[in-house]
């Protein structure tokens, strides 16, 4: 498997976003290989490479999941309805 910067490894496994990854690691909080890592642009193996993040080991997930779904006509998908439309059902 190809090496890969550590900051997307995180980004990519769900522990955070890319400019967040860069943070922990500036402050200590990343280790490969049981050693802490604090320079930006660490290219890491995943396939061989053991990181730890907050204490806690990241196992490298491969497999996505897709899912598909059918929104019906009048179903209003949102958290907040900037236009506040009044859909009747």
């Amino acid at each position: 498997m190809e090496k890969e910067r550590l900051q997307k490894f995180l980004a990519n496994q769900g522990i955070c976003s890319r400019r967040k990854a860069e943070e922990y690691i500036l402050g200590g909080l990343v280790s490969v290989n049981g050693e802490v890592v604090k320079e930006l642009g660490t290219k890491i193996d995943p396939s061989k490479d053991e990181v730890i993040f907050n204490g806690k080991k990241v196992s490298n997930i491969d497999k996505k999941v897709y899912i598909l779904l059918n929104k019906p006509i009048g179903y209003v998908t949102t958290t907040k309805d900037q236009f506040r439309k009044r859909y009747s059902t």
